[in-house]
């Protein structure tokens, strides 16, 4: 039997050996309190500050009685205060879900009850759109983000943050938490009818963090971009929480255009970019790329989605101090799997790398077995990054951890040396005529058509083929394209049966704000 002496050294043990995303913002301010941590709209905050504004938010929270395991929602657009209420939100050991702001209300209110959660944090444009899709939830706090608390708002039943923090004290904030506790939910963008909510606890986050910081060569003298919604855990976990882990500086920007971006590289000296191909692809046909000064740009990052091999050439002849690495993963190992170096971007074109440092990846069948190199199978991990399961869905938890690995819907193919390539998701599979088509690989022929700016290859209902290979094309500024000249150019190199049936072009492909392209949407738009 416990004696109280025994309950109480066994709590300060669980103190001193601790390790959430509260204590990781406190040792860096410990480490370098005057060093610049953030900026937000032109002005540098450093990491004494950035602890400061955390406690006294999170007091603030406490004092409005938000405690342990109440979930919190956030839906903003990119800002300081997302970041400080982030860490705010672990201190007091409450779990935050960040919303994607492009969401329906139908979307939001699913996500709102599903998550059964009981505060809501906003920017003013998405404060009335929680409210509505709120209805019938008991909701104990409204916070307003981004607001001065001095200046008035329309919405009353919220608080500015910067009012509610106001005065409050600066002293270290501490909840008695683990960390394997639940520290955020995060919803899968998702190819289902319904997204998932991912579980994911302050172990799991940190472990991640340490693997994107050593394989990403991360270091403290970083100046990066967070530009990339950081309501997605690419941003997110790969990229601002490492930042402030080692405690280098980050220039937050409300969202990723490529004007902003241009400018930012060149006025802050930024030296790490990460940024999906898509939003790689815009900076390279924006008209002004060639005049701005890129030149400390040293660090680039792609993901989320596959980098068309041609557009990475193009990169690394106008980049040229920069170095490339390619980041793969998904929500629920938190999300980075594997890493591509930039010494193997021209030896390994077009494959994802290895496993990271706290990862383990194989191939596997449908059996449950490994399959040989060079074979292709479903991509699996094992790893302490490794959601804690789906939010009340025990099922499509154990679906996913069958055979005790995680099982990532993609298809993929481990060479003799242990790199990995994507041959697809199971679900970009195209069965025409009762053969499999990789749309990858379709869309890697059509990108090497000069005058080709973006392409996605989908599948739509054929009659015949059942699945008709079906290419939509983004040409290039100024340049007109014909369907007879990319049906030319495929066939001469491409099987006949990997030849796309139906060739459509367009404005622009429709995206979510991570820069991933929606090829459902394509899907139903041009299957009809």
């Amino acid at each position: 039997m416990e004696t109280k002496g025994q309950e109480h050294t066994e709590g300060l043990l669980k103190r001193a050996r601790r390790n959430t995303l509260g204590d990781l913002l406190e040792r860096t301010k410990e480490r370098m309190p005057d060093k610049n941590a953030i900026a937000y709209k032109g002005e540098w905050i450093n990491y004494g500050k950035l602890d400061n504004l955390v406690n006294q938010t999170a007091h603030a929270f406490h004092k409005a009685g938000v405690k342990i395991g109440d979930r919190i929602v956030i839906m903003s657009k990119n800002s300081q205060d997302f970041v400080v209420a982030m860490f705010a939100l672990a201190r007091v050991g409450a779990v935050m879900i960040p919303i994607n702001y492009m969401l329906s209300k139908d979307d939001v209110a699913y996500i709102l009850h599903h998550a059964e959660v009981n505060g809501l944090i906003a920017s003013e444009e998405y404060a009335s759109l929680l409210d509505d899709a709120a209805e019938e939830l008991k909701i104990q706090v409204r916070y307003l983000m981004d607001v001065a608390a001095n200046e008035e708002s329309t919405f009353e039943a919220w608080t500015p943050l910067s009012l509610a923090r106001d005065g409050e004290s600066t002293e270290l904030f501490e909840a008695d938490i683990e960390d394997d506790d639940l520290a955020h939910v995060l919803y899968t963008s998702g190819t289902e009818s319904r997204p998932k909510g991912v579980m994911l606890t302050h172990k799991s986050i940190i472990s991640e963090y340490v693997s994107s910081i050593i394989d990403g060569k991360m270091e403290e003298s970083d100046i990066a971009i967070h530009a990339l919604p950081l309501y997605h855990s690419a941003q997110l976990h790969v990229f601002l929480g490492p930042s402030i882990y080692i405690g280098s500086s980050g220039i937050i920007l409300s969202q990723a255009d490529p004007e902003s971006l241009l400018r930012t590289i060149e006025k802050e000296g930024a030296t790490q970019l990460f940024c999906p191909p898509t939003v790689w692809i815009a900076l390279l046909r924006h008209p002004d790329f060639d005049t701005y000064n890129l030149s400390t740009l040293e660090k680039c990052y792609y993901g989320a989605a596959i980098m068309p091999k041609e557009i990475l050439k193009e990169l690394a002849e106008r980049l040229p101090n920069a170095r490339f690495w390619n980041f793969y993963g998904q929500t629920e190992v938190a999300p980075l799997a594997t890493a591509l170096q930039p010494e193997d971007q021209l030896r390994k074109l077009g494959s994802a790398g290895k496993p990271t440092l706290n990862v383990q990846t194989k191939i596997m069948g449908e059996d449950g077995l490994e399959v040989a190199r060079g074979e292709i199978g479903e991509i699996v991990h094992r790893s302490p990054h490794a959601m804690k399961g789906y939010l009340h869905d025990p099922q499509k938890t154990e679906e996913a951890f069958q055979n005790g690995w995680f099982h990532s819907g993609d298809l993929g193919v481990m060479d003799e040396e242990g790199y990995i390539t994507i041959i697809d998701r199971k679900k970009d599979m195209i069965n025409t005529g009762g053969v499999n088509v990789s749309s990858r690989e379709v869309e890697e022929t059509i990108y090497q058509l000069e005058g080709v700016s973006e392409v996605a290859v989908i599948s739509v209902p054929d009659p015949y083929w059942i699945e008709a290979v079906t290419a939509v094309i983004v040409p290039k500024k100024d340049v007109k394209l014909s369907e007879t000249e990319v049906m030319a150019f495929c066939r001469e190199r491409l099987s006949t049966f990997k030849v796309p049936k139906q060739i459509e072009f367009t404005d622009e492909l429709p995206k979510n704000p991570s820069g991933k392209v929606l090829k459902r949407a394509l899907r139903d738009h041009y299957g009809k």
